[in-house]
């Protein structure tokens, strides 16, 4: 595990770091203030005047090289940083600059880091010092990382402050997750602090951080316990103590915590001693543990060493830090999106190896993470990384380019397919859950004929005023789409007795059946989710009943019927009764 831990990936982005730390240590800055002579606004302030200082020393130098055609006989000055040239940047008093300053700067000569698992004095203070005042500065990701983690490790330092640290540190790890849940599933969906009560008073677990969202719920346990310097040495004992007490016991409460909900025999009472009501029975339930900081080689010691168990409902749990729920609340913001990516990422858990979430985080904006069932093993390398990097850069620092990456969330743009996700994905029924999951595991292909057919039967369906319909299947189900002028008790019934029929035919486990007007607003739909048994009166029944056309064929199908063009005299296909010249000729 030593080469996992020393070449793995970061596991921020650097404005993660300069932004999360001004919310992890906002609660500590009376300490800050009182002990080294900043707040930690102050200190981001700084920061990123320094770097950007920086950034314009390098541009300036490599200009005049480019102007003179000669090579810069030294790049030390775009590094070399001064107070006064900090002073002139940012609204601050200069003692604060040099409090800044004399806080990061490293003092010593850094004896003791002299292998690859060994303390670097950098790492906590990357300013180098060079005389009159001035510091040499050479990465803008080492003074965001420091600002990060630095100010912990001195507040632990205070005897008396440590227990406060500590629990703001906690706070910040469960605040943090619970905003960006929020951001997602809105906050009427997310819980913090929930207790799971046997009888009246009895606590038989906690949840830090539950999300309540039809029949499918999260339950979120977060830590803040880092990697010990020793086992970055690679002792494997102290690596999987440290695992254990960071990762596996979080996984075994939120396991605890998601067995009982289960079960049932506990009541869930919120943090304003409220019960909260399950609003279906829960279908699944995925465990997210969190931890707040950098955590070296996660993905890799998660497949190594955690010990998990998976149930029909309980997913296996999806590990991460802050700086990854950073980004997968960022880039997938809405409920059903971020559930399929949860999916995908529990059902793939073995069959994935990679070094960091990121690379699979940025492999589903591109491709899917859905994979097929004849793989056994997909190998996802770091650069493919290179496009969240890019999004996530334009979104948090403003860099010039595209916040999405061409992908799932852009391929379908503008089409009837994507107008439909976009209206179930925001849905906590049960049957706009199915049905969004059942879209957005689908191939590419998959999703253009669906869109193909949505294109035909509304357009038919606008022409000509009557139903149309067309269906789809694959491994395990199915999906029917039915589009009618208005809902209606015998568009229901007609709805659901196809469904039921297609179902005992393809001995199917799902089968959804949606009903939707010219516009692909969804008017009503049907849910059948059972195990399939034989019954001769369905045998009976589906004797007659058509097989379902090949997508192949449906498209060319689609591509050779013409649409009835509806005269102006004829009566208007949105049903009105009216005549068409009266009444739609001109929409």
């Amino acid at each position: 595990m030593r080469e996992p831990i020393f070449y793995g990936g970061e596991s921020a982005f650097q404005f993660q770091y300069r932004d999360l730390a001004v919310e992890k240590y906002r609660g500590d800055d009376p300490w800050l203030e009182r002990n080294r002579g900043f707040s930690i606004g102050e200190a981001q302030t700084i920061a990123e005047a320094m770097c950007m200082l920086m950034v314009e020393k390098a541009t300036q130098l490599h200009a005049e090289a480019k102007r003179s055609g000669e090579p810069s006989a030294t790049w030390l000055p775009a590094f070399e940083q001064h107070p006064d040239e900090i002073a002139a940047r940012v609204n601050l008093p200069t003692d604060r600059i040099h409090a800044f300053l004399a806080a990061f700067t490293m003092r010593g000569d850094n004896a003791q880091f002299q292998s690859v698992g060994d303390f670097n004095a950098l790492v906590e203070s990357p300013f180098i010092p060079i005389g009159g005042e001035r510091v040499l500065l050479f990465q803008s990701y080492s003074i965001y990382e420091a600002l990060y983690d630095s100010p912990f490790y001195w507040m632990m330092g205070d005897e008396n402050y440590r227990p406060t640290a500590a629990k703001h540190r906690g706070d910040f790890t469960e605040t943090f997750a619970a905003r960006r849940l929020e951001h997602v599933f809105g906050s009427k969906h997310v819980y913090q602090n929930v207790n799971m009560l046997r009888g009246k008073k009895e606590i038989v677990c906690e949840i830090d951080i539950l999300v309540v969202f039809g029949d499918r719920l999260i339950v979120v346990q977060a830590k803040s316990k880092k990697l010990t310097l020793e086992a970055r040495r690679g002792n494997d004992g102290q690596l999987r103590k440290d695992f254990a007490g960071a990762i596996q016991s979080s996984y075994d409460q939120a396991y605890l915590c998601a067995d009982k909900i289960i079960c049932g025999e506990c009541r869930l009472v919120g943090s304003d001693s409220k019960e909260i009501s399950l609003p279906y029975p829960p279908k699944e339930i995925f465990i997210f543990n969190v931890v707040s900081d950098h955590y070296p080689a996660l993905a890799f010691q998660t497949r190594q060493y955690l010990k998990y168990k998976e149930t029909a409902q309980i997913r296996s749990p999806f590990v991460m830090d802050v700086f990854l729920l950073d980004a997968l609340t960022e880039m997938l913001d809405s409920p059903l999106r971020l559930l399929s990516y949860a999916k995908h990422r529990a059902e793939n858990t073995q069959r994935i190896a990679l070094s960091h979430e990121f690379t699979a985080l940025s492999f589903h904006l591109k491709r899917n993470l859905w994979i097929e069932s004849q793989y056994d093993m997909v190998l996802l390398d770091d650069d493919i990384a290179i496009d969240l990097d890019l999004a996530m850069m334009v979104r948090r620092d403003n860099v010039p380019g595209s916040p999405t990456p061409e992908g799932i969330l852009t391929r379908f743009a503008g089409t009837l397919l994507q107008k439909l996700l976009k209206q179930v994905e925001q849905d906590p029924s049960s049957l706009s859950l199915e049905l969004g999951l059942a879209l957005l595991k689908l191939s590419e292909d998959s999703c253009r004929t669906i869109d193909k057919g949505l294109q035909f039967i509304t357009r038919q369906t606008k022409a000509d005023g009557k139903p149309h319909d067309f269906t789809v299947g694959g491994q395990g189900g199915g999906i029917t789409f039915h589009c009618n002028v208005e809902p209606s008790e015998e568009a229901m019934a007609k709805l659901g007795g196809y469904c039921r029929l297609r179902k005992y035919t393809e001995r199917a486990q799902q089968w959804i059946g949606i009903s939707l007007n010219s516009e692909v607003n969804p008017q009503f739909g049907v849910l059948l989710d059972n195990e399939w048994e034989q019954s001769d009166e369905m045998d009976a029944a589906t004797t007659e009943l058509r097989k379902p056309m090949m997508p192949a064929s449906f498209m060319q199908m689609m591509g050779s019927r013409r649409v009835h063009k509806v005269g102006r005299n004829d009566p208007c296909p949105c049903g009105s009764g009216r005549k068409f010249k009266k009444c739609c000729i001109d929409k």
